[in-house]
């Protein structure tokens, strides 16, 4: 490979020849040869945006003139085009600011221009106004917001959508509920389906609340929030021009120091992210729970036979798309405890903890996206609705003699349900039996459709 020769303010590194970075992200390389988790390219692509941002505020200041303005910014759409992504190596285990991957893409952009004949600074021009300590929570909040808009909160509509349309197709069909793995009275399966489309309806709204504390950013706070070295109203300006590129409304946190040092923002939308986790682990159950068998189980609804679920056991198809979607579910609680932890390490002015932040906080948008995803295409679309045998179970339930409670007392509806379970006979045959009502006065009141 061949090599040349760069400097920064610590003396001169040797990078790859075809490299559009330089010595700050190189000696990165070096030094911090950790895992395998690359800086997630959402954040590189939101400090992209920041980097516009700033120069569009820079050369509203009159700190920077129109060329190297538009050189930046030139620079930064093409980072954002995807033309570049292979020049962004860095490990997330890196320092705990992202200083050197901020660097790394002042670096790139600053290449990046002088191919394009203008000679700019990574540091004086690139990161003009600007601290590694408010620009990388800001591409953190930036490049969340973005995610979690464009494509968590669309996939999780349109599970919504595909829920509600099987509850409305298999409405009216009357089952057993369950309570504590047990027999429970009555409902109708698309009260059921309800259940569902309500939980993921409030994660939904909680995930949206959440953007609110992390759209106000840290940008113009600087190295630990006075603002030194940026014009007056730098975060105003910027936010106004992140909200132009953007798409969405970010406006600069009130309290630049908080901005810095505390991470309860991230925090807070995590936790939204967590419920939404929560309520799919329990979706997903609920469907493998209602799926199982085929013939040795609840059998309720089927699902998809998606792929060969056994290498040994010849027609066995498993609920595959339940078991992705418990496990990404799980990774997002893991997820959303070390962010907690973190977030908790915000010591003095500054909390050194936001590559794993931003790290973990992308990681759940995206799991979360894409099995939501999968599990509305691959699972949810599919599912059929066994009315037969949900009619099977109602009839066959014990806990419909619910109903005679208000008639005979609740002593001796129970009496009528143990007696029907010992004999294994119906609560028809045990109430008559023990005296309690006679066949006409059972019929009369025993109505297990007006239960719901």
């Amino acid at each position: 490979m061949e090599f040349r020769t760069e400097h920064d303010s610590m003396g001169e590194v040797k990078v790859p020849a075809d490299a559009l970075y330089g010595a700050q992200t190189q000696r990165s390389r070096e030094n911090f040869k950790i895992g395998s988790e690359n800086m997630p390219i959402e954040i590189i692509y939101a400090l992209a945006q920041v980097k516009k941002a700033c120069a569009i505020g820079n050369f509203n200041a009159g700190k920077l003139d129109a060329e190297k303005k538009n050189a930046i910014c030139a620079a930064a759409d093409e980072i954002l085009s995807g033309a570049h992504d292979a020049q962004f190596p860095l490990r997330v285990w890196q320092t705990g600011s992202g200083t050197q991957t901020n660097m790394n893409v002042n670096e790139v952009i600053a290449h990046i221009a002088k191919k394009n004949g203008v000679v700019i600074h990574p540091n004086d021009h690139v990161n003009m106004s600007q601290s590694t300590n408010d620009v990388f929570p800001t591409a953190i909040h930036v490049a969340a917001v973005t995610a979690i808009e464009k494509k968590l909160l669309p996939a999780v509509s349109h599970l919504i959508s595909t829920v509600d349309e099987l509850a409305k197709e298999n409405g009216r069909i009357i089952k057993c509920g369950r309570t504590h793995f047990q027999d429970a009275v009555p409902l109708t399966f698309g009260q059921e389906a309800s259940s569902w489309s309500a939980a993921l309806s409030e994660s939904a709204e909680m995930i949206r609340a959440s953007l609110v504390s992390i759209s106000k950013l840290a940008l113009g706070g600087t190295a630990v929030g006075t603002g030194l070295n940026a014009p007056k109203n730098f975060g105003e300006h910027t936010a106004a021009v992140l909200t132009e590129l953007c798409g969405h409304e970010f406006i600069t946190a009130e309290n630049k120091f908080s901005a810095l040092a505390s991470k309860n923002a991230v925090v807070f939308s995590h936790g939204a992210l967590k419920a939404l986790a929560a309520d799919l682990f329990k979706i997903a159950n609920d469907i493998r729970f209602l799926a199982s068998g085929p013939r040795c189980g609840i059998g309720e609804i089927s699902l998809p036979e998606n792929e060969p679920g056994s290498s040994i056991m010849p027609g066995k198809v498993n609920p595959t798309q339940c078991e992705m979607v418990t496990m990404v579910a799980t990774e997002v609680m893991g997820n959303d405890a070390a962010i907690g932890f973190a977030a908790s390490q915000g010591n003095l002015e500054l909390n050194v903890f936001m590559p794993l932040i931003g790290f973990n906080l992308l990681r759940s948008v995206n799991l979360l996206a894409d099995c939501v995803s999968s599990f509305d295409q691959n699972c949810v679309s599919g599912i059929k609705v066994n009315e037969k045998k949900m009619r099977e179970y109602l009839e066959r339930s014990l806990m419909c003699v619910t109903c005679l409670s208000p008639v005979i007392g609740y002593e001796k509806a129970a009496k009528t349900a143990q007696t029907a379970h010992k004999e294994g006979t119906s609560l028809r045959e045990a109430c008559v039996k023990l005296g309690f009502l006679t066949e006409e006065e059972f019929d009369k009141y025993y109505k297990p459709e007006e239960m719901i």
